[in-house]
């Protein structure tokens, strides 16, 4: 752009000669420029500079006025997108701000009142090696299996956000539920245990999710939560599991595994 603006106020203006110059040069002054008018050419060419002269200058202020709106409308679009990717990334981190810092507020109630009871885990069989390998393959694999969530559970018990893992089985058993008296009666214990901002086991939600969640409250249904339990659930994945890979609960767990299974 720069350039651009640097060549066109260098060049020169090479049309009529101005009448003031005309006269000039009728005078005798400038001789290499004389030859650019002879005899009654010389009246011709001054009109028409005359009347040139305010075209030009339109002409000029148009072309410029063109190079700044393209160069305008490319930065803009440059802008928009990596404006929009800037907020996608910030969104995303504070979310995981605010899930640490729920977790340290829940460590402080939980050593201050001992309120958690460790409730009872998921009956399962014990998991194949096969199986246990698979869980650090995929994040899905592992929330399907029951002994992978019970060992996860474990895991995000540690890191005192265990409350994600009991919403998200919550809102498992409530889409199972048919009778819709006992649909009401869940979905009240859900939101009092993982939505209501005075729960000490309030899962990280945004606002726009909760906006829905009061919506649909006035009248529940095994649907009331799926939006929270989607974002609870990526939050998992996305936070929680890579940190459940490298603990020594999976580790130790995988390697035992490996070790029964080579000795076999």
């Amino acid at each position: 752009m720069c350039f651009t603006w640097t060549l066109l106020l260098s060049v020169q203006y090479t049309g009529p000669i101005p009448a003031e110059r005309g006269a000039e040069l009728a005078m005798g002054g400038g001789q290499s420029e004389t030859s650019a008018l002879s005899g009654t050419g010389r009246e011709r060419a001054i009109t028409t500079t005359q009347n040139s002269r305010p075209q030009c200058v339109l002409l000029l202020l148009v072309l410029l006025l063109q190079l700044y709106m393209v160069e305008h409308t490319h930065t803009h679009t440059h802008t928009h997108t990596h404006t929009h990717t800037l907020f996608h990334h910030v969104g995303f981190t504070l979310r995981n701000e605010e899930e640490r810092w729920r977790r340290s507020r829940r460590k402080r109630i939980s050593q201050g009142t001992k309120m958690d009871t460790i409730p009872n885990y998921e009956v399962c069989t014990k998991p194949s090696t096969e199986e246990i390998r698979m869980w650090s393959q995929s994040f899905e694999r592992l929330m399907r299996n029951p002994a992978g969530r019970n060992l996860f559970r474990e895991f995000l018990r540690t890191e005192y956000s265990e409350e994600n893992m009991l919403f998200w089985l919550a809102c498992e058993d409530l889409k199972k539920e048919l009778n819709n008296s006992i649909v009401e009666e869940k979905a009240r214990f859900i939101y009092e245990n993982y939505i209501s901002v005075l729960s000490p086991k309030e899962v990280s939600l945004d606002a726009q999710v909760r906006e829905v969640i009061n919506k649909k409250m006035q009248d529940p249904t095994v649907q009331a939560f799926e939006d929270a339990q989607l974002q609870i659930y990526t939050l998992m994945h996305r936070d929680s599991y890579p940190r459940f890979l490298s603990s020594n609960i999976y580790k130790s767990l995988a390697q035992g595994s490996s070790g029964t299974s080579s000795e076999a």
